[in-house]
């Protein structure tokens, strides 16, 4: 039995491993590539795992980078059972019908910039919604703690990740010649007491743990502190009459935002000011956050018993109009807006950056990891100069980074969870995936001290025993 490391490989997006078992090849995650436009285009185009060997897939969660090539596995001949948990399967509807739109919409742009430059190229967008629907039709939703055999002498139990709506810790029992392994995916992994979502859960007996590892190499900001940075954040933007723009993934970041301004404001430690979240694909992951009571921690779901949902309050508008966006946009009234994308690189954040950019009266506040090479991380690195829709522009605007929102692990949970795998079992080895290369020789090296011998940190393309 070995793990054949596909994507999210030294790099922290593109999720994909493949197990493979005598009684059949599992892949985990199935994850776009998320780049600039052309190296994603380019990357994703050639799937690199080898569909006819596939017998079925385990998603950890719908974020885009871990399921956003499913659609096009089925495009290429795919025809296996999907796996994912009852959330995931409802966000995957929602999300991966939003990403062949945006397939479509650059698909359309390159042709006609090929165009105008005297080029004949046609591209083609990776998926289509027929594609999507097609592929949704092949998952099978499966709850927390119920074990399915998903190939012969391959079974599969989800535990909550406590990432995001849905997320799961993916654990596969394989049974070869006699002899039984467990293989516990952690997906991304989340933080114990957050808001929301209940805590990461750990299996027992434990054999190989392939982890993430994004955060492997620093701390996050003290949870506790999260709600006290915000206010501080937006208090010092609305006193100097500016705009607080919040990029943010669609999918749980936008939702504990709000949230933690619904506090803020029931508190009355921020003002009176128009909140938008001015996403359509945001407004409709709100919704089935309703429909997914299942997830929620104990502190939601008492408030979603009183009517008190955490994703309404009065001062909230969410914006689904494209006028009304671009009048948010182009008003000069303080206000706070949360919109897509997390990264900075699609979406209607774009225009609300391109206006707000060079006023130095207006915040962007970042509360999620930012890739190599997209905006957002040129944006954390306090660039002074910044191309937004091909367009370099000079930023005057203030930055601030509040780390205490991110959803993934950090040095001190991932420890804390091979520690914890370690006791329920005897973790023979661990592969760290999701991270750069530099956080992940960190952490192998912590890793180290704690006495765990066999770490390894594949690239893209190894295949290695488990």
């Amino acid at each position: 039995m070995e793990i054949q490391f596909i994507g999210a490989a030294q790099t922290v997006t593109g999720s994909m491993h493949l197990v493979r078992t005598r009684g059949g090849n599992i892949l985990l995650d199935c994850g776009l590539f998320q780049g600039t436009r052309r190296e994603s285009l380019e990357k994703n185009r050639h799937f690199q795992a080898p569909i006819r060997e596939i017998k079925a897939v385990v998603l950890s969660h719908a974020h885009i980078d871990h399921s956003g090539t499913l659609p096009l596995l089925y495009k290429e001949g795919f025809r296996g059972a999907v796996y994912a948990t009852p959330a995931t399967r409802s966000l995957c509807t929602v999300m991966l019908r939003d990403a062949a739109a945006i397939q479509e919409s650059d698909a359309r742009f390159l042709n006609k910039q090929a165009k105008r430059d005297g080029h004949d190229e046609v591209i083609e967008a990776l998926y289509t919604d027929d594609d999507v629907v097609k592929a949704i039709e092949k998952m099978i939703a499966v709850p927390y703690h119920t074990t399915v055999p998903i190939a012969p002498g391959v079974e599969l139990t989800f535990y909550d990740a406590g990432h995001v709506l849905g997320s799961a810790v993916c654990v596969l029992d394989v049974e070869e010649e006699g002899q039984k392994k467990r293989i516990v995916f952690t997906g991304d992994l989340g933080r114990a007491d957050r808001p929301i979502l209940g805590d990461p859960e750990v299996p027992e007996g434990t054999d190989v743990l392939v982890t993430e590892s994004t955060y492997g190499d620093r701390l996050h900001d003290d949870r506790h502190k999260m709600d006290e940075d915000l206010a501080r954040v937006v208090n010092t933007t609305i006193k100097r009459g500016g705009k607080l723009i919040i990029p943010s993934f669609a999918l749980e970041r936008a939702q504990e935002v709000v949230f933690a301004l619904k506090k803020l404001k029931k508190k009355g430690a921020i003002p009176h000011v128009p909140v938008y979240v001015d996403s359509p694909l945001t407004v409709r992951i709100t919704d089935v956050f309703k429909l997914h009571p299942e997830c929620y921690d104990a502190e939601t779901r008492a408030l979603m018993r009183g009517n008190d949902s955490p994703f309404d309050f009065a001062d909230l508008a969410y914006v689904e109009d494209r006028d009304a966006s671009k009048r948010i946009s182009a008003s000069s009234d303080p206000a706070i807006i949360i919109s897509a994308s997390g990264m900075c690189e699609a979406g209607r954040v774009l225009h609300h950056l391109r206006e707000a950019i060079g006023d130095p009266k207006n915040t962007v506040l970042i509360v999620g990891y930012q890739a190599q090479h997209t905006l957002g991380r040129r944006l954390v690195e306090k660039k002074l100069r910044v191309r937004i829709f091909g367009v370099e522009r000079e930023r005057r605007c203030d930055v601030v980074v509040l780390n205490g929102f991110s959803a993934h692990a950090d040095q001190r949970d991932l420890l804390d969870y091979a520690d914890k795998c370690k006791e329920r079992g005897k973790l023979e080895k661990i592969f760290l995936v999701h991270g750069d290369i530099q956080p992940q020789r960190v952490l192998k090296d912590k890793l180290g001290d704690r006495g765990f011998g066999e770490v390894f940190i594949p690239a893209s393309g190894d295949r290695l025993d488990c």
